[in-house]
């Protein structure tokens, strides 16, 4: 017996951990609101990695390979070229499905609009979310988990050392990648209580929202699901054979860190895992310590649809017909705004209010999909995390430096 339980593999528990939360949630509703405490500790450990493995690994990644900066700009480049094409794809997506199942017609606003107006006054401008990216203190960026301006700070930090000579940049380093290593091991040790923080998560999500949750999910839940699926076929597949990444390997690759962003519904207590994945798979820590955070900012596959169905599904909801120009304005509009924001609590949400202050939609649209925001942000992260880890391996590949099979010390 205890041979067998041995032989079970994290995902496997993690996935157990999944069916026993759902039962308890159903079953005990009331004991399952408490074991969210559980929950809050594991997210809690999984957060305070973060800081510290983006630091090191991005620092070793720049001024580790001080000898060719030129490549480290070539990367960014490449980086916000796919960014931009791929989460372009995401929101057309996201509005074709919306138009064709049309899952708002019949609903009547009528309800309370006081959430709704408490997200559209987090609104951002282009101005603010640029100004945003610099922090004007790296050890509140930290103490907030703001990855944007954390990224910001250590990769100034790491061209200013590249420009230090000797024993002082050597020390550096040094301290650098010991501190990224001994990070991985941390992450390793965390995730053994990822079965538990993850089984309390669901427990509680059940327990709060009913099984209703889980089965009766509505039109509007069944086309956004439906879309992600038609992207994940339509766009991630297709880019794994253009770019010869293995897709039956990859996708066992970011099986826990899509496990973990689905359950918890946050894509910060995917990252650790999700950075220690795709460097076992074969990415340089160079690049995948650069593409994975910037792209938890710029590369927000499934958050992007989202946005684009939701907008729309507000639209139609109100009884307003938008002709196919507004409707591709609010898409260039969502394009740019949905940008470095994932700082931002229930970030989606913010962005979708200021969309649709924008363009004269009722903010009661928001407050309809509170109702089942939570459940739709669980596959939205999903995508969002498996995009950045195929957008790491997208990079490694396009700068020639994807090993499969390699071990990890050769990938670093």
């Amino acid at each position: 017996m205890l041979k067998l339980i041995r032989r079970i593999s994290l995902t496997q528990w993690i996935i157990i951990a999944m069916v026993i939360g759902v039962f308890v949630g159903w079953q005990f509703p009331e004991f399952s609101q408490k074991v969210r405490l559980i929950s809050n500790i594991f997210l809690r450990m999984i957060k305070s990695i973060i800081v510290p493995l983006l630091f090191g690994t991005l620092v070793i990644g720049i001024a580790g390979h001080s000898d060719d900066l030129k490549a480290v700009g070539r990367l960014a480049l490449r980086s916000i070229i796919y960014f931009e094409i791929v989460t372009t794809i995401a929101l057309f997506i996201g509005l074709a499905a919306v138009n064709l199942t049309r899952p708002g017609d019949g609903i009547s606003l009528s309800v309370s609009s006081t959430q709704a107006q408490e997200y559209a006054s987090k609104q951002t401008t282009v101005e603010g979310m640029i100004e945003h990216i610099v922090p004007r203190s790296f050890i509140e960026a930290a103490a907030t988990n703001d990855v944007l301006q954390v990224v910001f700070f250590t990769i100034l930090f790491a061209v200013a050392l590249t420009q230090v000579k000797g024993k002082p940049k050597e020390t550096v380093l040094n301290f650098c990648e010991g501190l990224a290593e001994v990070m991985f091991k941390f992450t390793g040790i965390v995730m053994k209580f990822a079965p538990l923080g993850i089984g309390a998560a669901i427990a509680y999500t059940v327990g709060h929202s009913g099984m209703g949750v889980l089965i009766n999910l509505g039109k509007m839940v069944l086309t956004f699901y439906a879309a992600l699926i038609v992207f994940i076929l339509g766009v991630f597949v297709p880019v794994m054979v253009i770019f010869k990444i293995p897709i039956k390997k990859f996708f066992q690759a970011v099986r826990e860190p899509a496990l973990i962003a689905f359950s918890t519904t946050s894509s910060d207590a995917a990252l650790p895992d999700a950075l220690k994945q795709m460097r076992l798979f074969g990415v340089p820590n160079r690049i995948v310590s650069f593409v994975m955070p910037t792209g938890y900012s710029f590369n927000l596959d499934g958050s992007t649809l989202y946005l684009a169905l939701a907008s729309i599904f507000v639209a139609q909801a109100a009884g307003i017909e938008l002709t196919l120009s507004q409707q591709l304005l609010m898409m260039l509009t969502l394009m740019l705004t949905s940008k470095g924001v994932a700082g931002v609590p229930r970030a989606s949400l913010v962005i979708l209010s200021g969309t649709l202050v924008t363009f004269g939609l009722p903010l009661e649209g928001v407050a309809i999909i509170l109702g089942v925001d939570e459940l739709m942000d669980m596959g939205r992260t999903t995508v969002n995390v498996v995009g950045n880890c195929l957008a790491s391996a997208v990079m490694a590949r396009w700068e020639g430096e994807l090993k499969i099979d390699t071990p990890i010390e050769a990938t670093t």
